[in-house]
């Protein structure tokens, strides 16, 4: 990501060197609310503007991929800023990358198939994850 934004000539401030990271390390998928509150921990005059601009900047060199909500709720993903499926808890709102290795299949087959020259797509699953469930239980009892 750094070295993305040194050749479009963006400048590397330590805030934004503090929200690659977060992108970077997290499995989460943050929104920017995560991203900002963790930021003003070391950095505690960022502002929330810092972060959407930092976001902006990282969406538009190709180094975040962001998952958009219908509820304007976006997350982003610093570790794997390519199409790629994903499960979301409908409760609690927890992402995760899991691994189908047959995707890849998938859209060469459609590529195939229908002549279309795909060059993204999105497939996420929906459902309620293990915690949720197991805390859905323990409500029950």
């Amino acid at each position: 990501m750094i070295q993305k934004l040194r050749e479009k000539e963006y400048r590397i401030t330590p805030q934004r060197l503090a929200i690659l990271r977060i992108l970077a390390e997290s499995a989460e998928h943050p929104d920017v609310e995560k991203i900002y509150a963790q930021v003003k921990k070391n950095f505690p005059t960022t502002s929330i503007a810092t972060v959407y601009k930092t976001i902006s900047v990282l969406k538009d060199v190709g180094e975040i991929l962001e998952i958009s909500f219908g509820d304007g709720s976006n997350h982003y993903d610093g570790n794997r800023p390519f199409p790629h499926p994903h499960l979301i808890c409908t409760r609690c709102r927890k992402i995760i990358d899991p691994d189908l290795e047959s995707l890849t299949y998938v859209t060469d087959e459609l590529s195939k198939d229908t002549g279309f020259q795909i060059t993204s797509h999105r497939l996420d699953f929906f459902g309620i994850c293990p915690e949720c469930q197991k805390n859905a239980e323990a409500g029950d009892k």
